[in-house]
């Protein structure tokens, strides 16, 4: 008669067998190269790695998994790390072009409840160009969005006039606007609000003192605050790769690496005008319904530049954005 043996596991080896057969889905964290940091509705972290490859909506991207993502994967090596298997469908997200010559695209974070962009106008200077294309995105992907202008106590008279006009030009068009210093901890406790029971997406040029108000908000982040650059007064690169923290209050924060020129991807020349609201809101009283606001007469948008009903400098970065996306649609 032959003999059974009977194998007695430990329990962490029961644990190890019982995860192999676990699915698990999490949100991710953090991404870095070829790995990326998820965390579990049982707020478990593994680190994990990507299972073949993943395209979103034919865009070719430098990053198919993005910080926000909801992601289902595999726990089954030895070392506890998983294989993610699944991207689930994104309820939105923030993209811009790699670079000036590559044809692909950065997903900077999805699944977003606010965009939050930082912005200076002084030690670095923030162009309302940027500012403008970053809004456009927002716009395109329905992400409600807060300008922030940081560094009040650096501002002179002139600027604080400036200022004024750029407050009042964003907030007729529909946006939030909130002016900040660290230093003089001036409406701090404001952005703090906006941030509560939100996940947001924090972004800007580096220098701008978005990690600065990050740490004055929940000082327990202790994120690294860059240094400008003496000689051309642009910030220094302290993030350098998108992260998503929680908040010690309430609601998670995506920090990413300070951005210095924002490319639009995936835009129709035709269609730019419907992400800007000022002349989103003109523009069924165009003369001709295929109007895009450049040269036609009966332009009701042009109209309302000239007569300072839309911002002249708005209208401009518009000109520029539509003659980029043109040229992308020329014939090669």
């Amino acid at each position: 008669m032959s003999k059974v043996i009977i194998q007695r596991l430990s329990k962490e080896e029961l644990m190890s067998k019982r995860k192999e057969r676990m699915i698990i889905t999490g949100r991710v964290m953090r991404s870095t190269g070829s790995w990326y940091t998820v965390l579990t509705d049982d707020n478990e972290h593994y680190q994990c790695k990507l299972k073949g490859r993943f395209r979103i909506k034919g865009i070719r991207t430098t990053n198919p998994i993005a910080v926000g993502d909801k992601v289902e994967f595999v726990v089954g090596n030895e070392d506890n790390s998983g294989v993610i298997q699944k991207i689930f469908d994104r309820n939105n997200y923030v993209i811009r072009k790699a670079t000036k010559l590559s044809k692909a695209a950065h997903i900077i974070a999805s699944n977003l409840d606010q965009a939050i962009i930082i912005t200076s106008l002084v030690k670095p200077r923030t162009s309302t160009g940027f500012i403008d294309r970053f809004l456009v995105t927002t716009e395109a992907y329905h992400i409600p969005t807060v300008i922030v202008f940081n560094k009040y106590d650096l501002y002179n008279d002139d600027l604080k006039k400036r200022l004024d006009e750029y407050i009042k030009v964003y907030t007729h068009a529909g946006y939030t606007c909130l002016v900040t210093s660290v230093k003089e901890n001036y409406h701090v406790s404001d952005l703090k609000k906006l941030l509560d029971g939100k996940t947001s997406l924090l972004s800007g040029h580096s220098g701008v003192g978005k990690s600065a108000l990050i740490n004055k908000i929940d000082p327990g982040l202790n994120l690294k605050e860059g240094e400008l650059s003496v000689m051309h007064e642009k910030g220094k690169h302290t993030t350098t790769f998108a992260e998503m923290f929680p908040l010690s209050f309430n609601g998670f924060i995506i920090d990413t690496p300070g951005i210095k020129e924002f490319g639009l991807v995936g835009f129709d020349s035709e269609e730019l005008g419907q992400r800007i609201p000022e002349i989103r809101r003109l523009m069924p009283q165009c003369r001709f319904n295929n109007c895009v606001h450049v040269n036609e007469p009966g332009c009701a948008v042009i109209e309302a530049v000239e007569n300072g009903e839309i911002a002249r400098f708005r209208y401009v970065n518009y000109l520029k954005m539509f003659d980029d996306i043109r040229f992308v649609e020329l014939p090669k």
